[in-house]
């Protein structure tokens, strides 16, 4: 059984989370204030707690249980190669920390933006890494739960759906956070992205009430509501329900002219095309994506991508543009191999499949479309 020869903030900071405790919770354990505890992790070997409380720490560690001790130990062998003269800095952020860390974030988005996920998960990994979400006080706990949602983003447009290391894994991090932090907005956000994961992941009728539900959730903003009214209809559309999902898409387009949501507006009409296209509307679907091509402001690689697979999946529908639709893919097939957007990669092989197995044999006019 592990013994401490003279206990120091380290060794109770490892007791503490070798008992997989929170600092309110270990504090109240032994007896003594919130901000006792706070101060011997802040110190680290530089405070020796009195005899009196080093009788306590010794009580409480015989108490534990075998695998208690065996991560009290691994704990202390992790940290043993630290100058025990010093405190450890990463116990206590500072007001500059945050400063930069906020800094981070918005470089992080901008990064995101472009799809430089390299350089975004570095930016978040280097403020992750540095404190445990449980040390944090409440702007820290915030700002943790910021960067993990924005590396659920970046896990998401690469294609990493679910798993450990998985967007629908981040996002349910966060999730906790900001619901330990009561930040409803922030939650309800997070409800949108894992509906949206749970769509990219096949989970079609799961998605499509997710979004029902959160398209009059009043926790989020009218922009975001829309936004989960026009991805009710992208959910029906993949499933087969065409028709319907149309009429659900136009409503979210009323929604987005009401907002002055020009991008949104735009995205909303390429949906709307593809929407189309399955009911067998070609001439409408044509139509349509030339108003999203024509309109879209956006300049964001994984929005060029989108919109070029579209395009492409609706000339490969017609016989007669079905040549100029594979060189479209094989055009968004390259910009998602270069940006490493696997999901992308992944959709647009389907639709080469599906063209390869079912060839278009007829051409707008079959639809009941004007030709």
């Amino acid at each position: 059984m592990t013994t401490v020869q003279q206990w120091s903030g380290i060794e109770a900071r490892a007791l503490r989370k070798a008992s997989r405790r929170s600092v309110r919770d270990f504090a109240g354990d032994l007896g003594v204030a919130v901000r006792t505890v706070s101060n011997w992790e802040k110190l680290g070997a530089t405070t020796v707690p009195r005899a009196d409380t080093q009788a306590i720490l010794d009580t409480a560690l015989a108490r534990c249980d075998p695998a208690t001790h065996l991560r009290f130990e691994s704990l202390l062998s992790e940290g043993s190669g630290r100058a025990r003269s010093q405190p450890d800095p990463t116990n206590s952020p500072r007001l500059w920390d945050y400063e930069s860390w906020t800094e981070d974030i918005e470089r992080s988005v901008a990064a995101l933006s472009r799809q430089d996920f390299n350089f975004a998960a570095s930016l978040l990994d280097r403020w992750r890494g540095r404190w445990p979400a449980q040390d944090l006080d409440e702007k820290g706990l915030y700002l943790y739960a910021r960067s993990t949602t924005l590396l659920g983003d970046l896990q998401r447009d690469k294609g990493a759906l679910v798993g450990p290391l998985s967007a629908s894994h981040s996002y349910s991090e966060s999730h906790a956070l900001f619901t330990q932090l009561g930040i409803p907005r922030r939650v309800a956000q997070l409800d949108l992205s894992l509906a949206v994961v749970s769509e990219m992941s096949g989970k079609l009728d799961l998605a499509a009430k997710r979004y029902e539900h959160l398209a009059v959730d009043d926790r989020l903003s009218p922009r975001d509501r829309a936004r989960a009214r026009l991805w009710v209809g992208t959910a029906l559309s993949k499933s087969g329900e065409h028709d319907y999902a149309v009429s659900v898409m136009e409503s979210a387009i009323r929604a987005f002219e009401g907002l002055g949501e020009p991008e949104d507006w735009s995205v909303a009409q390429q949906k709307l095309a593809l929407a189309h296209r399955g009911a067998g509307n070609l001439a409408a679907a044509s139509r349509l994506i030339e108003v999203a091509r024509s309109t879209s402001s956006g300049d964001s690689p994984m929005q060029r991508v989108r919109l070029t697979t579209a395009h492409g999946h609706i000339l490969l529908s017609d016989r007669a543009t079905a040549g100029e639709g594979l060189q479209v893919l094989d055009t968004a097939a390259r910009q998602a191999a270069q940006y490493g957007m696997s999901h992308q990669l992944n959709s647009i092989e389907g639709i080469r499949r599906q063209f390869t197995q079912s060839p278009p044999t007829l051409g707008p006019k079959a639809t009941g479309e004007p030709g």
